[in-house]
């Protein structure tokens, strides 16, 4: 893992391989980890730039710039890290790194959501876009409310009951039954976060835009991928992201679900391969 400054924050980054840049965005509440099929398989290709976003993994939450003026019922002030300063800060590790040339962003979920702000103010800086497992559509009143009131209790409690809420919506019954021990470190993970970058995340993600209206006017070449057994982002949902923009395609994963590329990583390294083809 790098080290790399960003304005005030440090981030840490997994870099291997050679080749054209291909930026792996982890989703929420997650580390670069979540890629190392990935990380380990496309590096014969590509440079393989995983990072951890700000708060999350090895990246630091500076203090105190990551304070509100007005804390919660909790008494911990957190404000919202959007997705737009999210990506920001991606562009400014691409910068330090001193890797100019245009990347292939790939976001699962969260990391999705800032992939499209990435393309919408960072547009020479994406030569290809995937998105894995991810919304277009904004959250509505009652999904916001229930990001500040988990964000609250994971601030009064940390982090122990999300791993346990959200292991059956991240991975499909198979991948439950057949693959213990991803569940397992991807559970571990989620207990091992800040709890002031999860709640800074989840008002984040609460105040994204809706990306709708935009879609039949992204033309960067696409690829949606989604597992079948997906219950946050459905399959159909992504496929419908892809119909509307005008030069996307779509890959379902069989016997997948939120997490395509740690449960399926061969199926879904093959997508990515194919679509990167013509762009190597």
């Amino acid at each position: 893992m790098q080290r790399v400054a960003v304005g005030q924050e440090t981030l840490s980054v997994e870099i291997q391989g050679s080749g054209p840049p291909l930026l792996l965005v982890h989703g929420f509440p997650l580390d670069h980890t979540m890629w190392q099929h990935q990380i380990e398989e496309l590096a014969d290709q590509f440079q393989v730039i995983a990072p951890d976003l700000r708060g999350f993994g090895a990246s630091a939450l500076a203090e105190p710039h990551d304070l509100s003026d007005e804390p919660g019922p909790s008494g911990q002030a957190v404000s919202a890290i959007t997705m737009e300063q999210y990506a920001d800060e991606l562009v400014g590790m691409l910068d330090a790194l001193q890797i100019d040339q245009p990347v292939a962003f790939c976001g699962l979920s969260m990391g999705g959501y800032i992939g499209w702000q990435f393309l919408m103010r960072h547009a020479d800086r994406l030569g290809r876009l995937i998105m894995c497992d991810t919304k277009a559509v904004a959250d509505s009143p009652q999904v916001k409310q229930v990001r500040m009131e988990t964000a609250e209790r994971v601030l009064q409690e940390g982090p122990g009951f999300l791993a346990e809420v959200m292991r059956d919506r991240l991975f499909s019954p198979t991948s439950l039954r057949d693959e213990p021990t991803a569940v397992e470190a991807t559970q571990q993970v989620i207990r091992d976060t800040n709890p002031r970058a999860i709640a800074a995340a989840l008002y984040g993600m609460a105040e994204r835009p809706d990306m709708r209206d935009r879609l039949p006017s992204i033309d960067v070449p696409s690829l949606l991928i989604g597992g079948e057994l997906d219950v946050i982002s459905p399959a159909e949902e992504m496929r419908g992201i892809a119909e509307a923009m005008a030069n996307a395609k779509f890959i379902p994963i069989p016997q997948a679900g939120h997490m395509a590329p740690l449960e399926r990583p061969q199926e879904v390294n093959s997508a990515i391969r194919e679509f990167l083809s013509d762009w190597v």
